[in-house]
């Protein structure tokens, strides 16, 4: 197995009984915090094909001692393409990578029970309740203890301070990795979503803080050259170690989307 670095303490593993208390928590941190803010659906994930990566479990090469999956969360700018860096971290240290869009698309079935208030929300741009999102969430890693999984890379959340401090009621978040895009990546990338780019630092100021005051926040600068760009993260990561294992994994057909 991989040894990791600093990002990797040993940790509690999630047990479910913390999920199925999870909707008197939200209940109780909107009754203090006042009327529950909402979370934007992001129409621009729903166009993505559905993944799904194996479980797994992580150890210490030296000393065999098991160890718990990273647990960690992307956020940043939209053109990031932060899902690529998520997909492709997730089957190299063998984590899952969850998807708000891959959960928000799976409760698009007629058959759901939150189909009308999802389904509703994509049709007309409008905005979902925290507790439908988190009510989502706490249900895949629910699902995904019972399977076995240990770690996750989460894409998608949180997108607000308001989701972040709700989530860390939720579950524990070992790193914040914070991508950034460089001038020349924009300058490069310019015709693709340029509205998001603008609005995307005022949004996102409270919530770089909030992890910032932490100290679990990375930030990532993301340039126009792909090969560079994931080079750089290992390392910021610390994954140097894994090059040898990466080098037929590393984004390859997917780096046109970066």
């Amino acid at each position: 197995m991989i040894a990791l670095g600093r990002h990797f303490p040993t940790a509690k593993a999630a047990v479910p009984a913390a999920y199925r208390l999870f909707n008197i928590t939200l209940s109780r941190f909107f009754s203090t915090a006042g009327a529950a803010a909402e979370a934007q659906l992001d129409l621009d994930y729903y166009n993505e094909p559905p993944r799904r990566n194996p479980p797994g479990a992580m150890a210490d090469t030296e000393n065999s001692v098991p160890r718990r999956g990273v647990q960690w969360a992307f956020i940043g700018s939209p053109r990031a393409k932060k899902r690529v860096y998520a997909e492709t971290l997730s089957k190299l240290l063998e984590v899952p990578c969850i998807s708000m869009a891959s959960l928000a698309r799976q409760d698009l079935n007629p058959r759901s029970s939150l189909y009308k208030q999802i389904a509703n929300a994509v049709n007309r741009r409008m905005l979902v309740p925290e507790d439908i999102i988190f009510g989502l969430l706490s249900k895949r890693l629910e699902d995904g203890y019972y399977k076995g999984e240990t770690g996750f890379i989460l894409d998608g959340i949180p997108r607000s301070r308001l989701q972040a401090e709700i989530l860390d009621q939720l579950v524990e978040i070992d790193l914040v990795v914070n991508f950034r895009c460089t001038d020349d990546y924009l300058v490069k990338h310019q015709q693709e979503g340029v509205w998001k780019e603008s609005v995307y630092p005022e949004q996102s100021k409270p919530l770089e803080d909030y992890y910032q005051k932490q100290k679990r926040l990375l930030d990532f600068q993301v340039g126009s050259a792909p090969a560079e760009n994931w080079q750089g993260l290992l390392a910021a990561l610390h994954l140097q170690h894994i090059n040898a294992l990466c080098s037929s994994k590393k984004p390859t057909a997917s780096s046109s989307m970066l």
